[in-house]
């Protein structure tokens, strides 16, 4: 489903209302932080359309060598995604092998007694053209054609609107397509190998 494939009746968008601003959390590869910055600050102090709560992990917090996955997704969440309902992964070229992404996903996407899933959407950078490598996690939740899964992916959107809609789309995935979530597999351990430059940064 598109924004344009939203009901009148169910989208504020349409029905005169104000759009909602959803609390987003930000995963990304610290080399892309440019285009990262400049996606944030148009979103955000520009066009207004969402509230970004926190920006990707970093090398230096201490639970970063920890063996125990539990304690490293509430640290995650206690220290970034914080109460956000949405996770915006933005695709660059090397995004797909940095392990602190596949950690923020696989914390988006628990769910159990006490947590409740971040609705989760990949945008690709526009340095990465039309099409990019899928972090694991996210391609394990997404399929051609958006037909019967969690998470979606889109090329960078143009209009506040469509954007808006992509987040409501996310949004609403958190109770109508929890279901669908593919989370089992462990968190990577190590950043793999990029398979655009063949090589590990």
């Amino acid at each position: 489903m598109t924004y344009y494939d939203f009901p009148k009746r169910g989208n504020p968008l349409l029905s005169g209302l104000e759009p909602t601003k959803r609390k987003v959390f930000i995963s990304f590869f610290q080399g892309d932080r440019t285009e990262v910055d400049a996606f944030i600050y148009r979103w955000t102090e520009l066009e207004k359309v969402f509230i970004p709560k926190a920006l990707g992990t970093y090398d230096n917090e201490d639970f970063i060598e920890s063996d125990n996955p539990a304690y490293v997704m509430q640290q995650i969440r206690e220290k970034y995604l914080q109460d956000s309902t949405v996770t915006i992964v933005l695709v660059g070229a090397c995004t797909h092998s940095r392990r602190y992404v596949d950690w923020e996903l696989k914390t988006s996407l628990r769910r159990g007694q006490n947590y409740t899933p971040n609705g989760v959407i990949g945008i690709i950078l526009p340095s990465s053209g039309k099409t990019a490598f899928l972090p694991p996690r996210l391609e394990a939740n997404w399929t051609s054609g958006h037909v019967n899964c969690y998470a979606r992916y889109w090329i960078a959107p143009a209009s506040a609107d469509s954007l808006r809609g992509l987040i409501e789309d996310a949004h609403a995935a958190r109770t109508g397509r929890v279901n669908l979530i593919q989370n089992d597999s462990d968190m990577m351990k190590h950043n793999s190998k990029c398979r655009v430059h063949g090589l590990t940064h």
